[in-house]
């Protein structure tokens, strides 16, 4: 790491913290060379690669922006937005790999979406599983139907 007041070539890390989400690594350094110290922050890579073949770096912006139109109307709190967005991210990340489709993230954001408003569930699912027409919204209605209620007869 150079540093960036004097640009020797070398630095010595002093402190390292973890950030409360554990998304990256906060470390101040000092360089040996002028002895003034500096902060990095370290974050692994995650890339979406789009439907166009570009990629970019993943955004929970993105996804809290997605989720915010589809709970449009819905009693949904900023809150519980940004916490979805982060579980998100968290479960692409718990996958191991260091990019994924813009499709995965769509599909990603489907169960935790289910479980904060089945309605902004629904409108979401319609644009991600390319609902084609009413009997596709039907199908989706039944199988959360039968899913919340499995033990009554005649549901689904």
């Amino acid at each position: 790491m150079h540093c960036p007041f004097c640009r020797h070539e070398d630095s010595r890390v002093v402190d390292s913290r973890t950030a409360e989400d554990g998304s990256s690594i906060r470390r101040r350094r000092q360089c040996p060379q002028c002895g003034r110290r500096f902060t990095t922050v370290e974050t692994a890579l995650f890339t979406v690669i789009k439907r166009s073949g570009a990629s970019e770096a993943f955004s929970r912006s993105k996804i809290a922006s997605g989720v915010r139109k589809a709970c449009q109307g819905r009693p949904v709190s900023e809150d519980d937005i940004a916490l979805l967005a982060h579980k998100v991210e968290e479960s692409l990340r718990s996958r191991g790999a260091a990019e994924v489709d813009a499709h995965e993230v769509g599909l990603a954001t489907l169960p935790f979406l289910r479980e904060l408003d089945e309605v902004a569930y629904l409108r979401f699912a319609s644009v991600y599983q390319a609902f084609d027409s009413l009997a596709d919204f039907e199908a989706a209605i039944d199988k959360l139907r039968s899913e919340r209620n499995p033990a009554l007869p005649g549901q689904g």
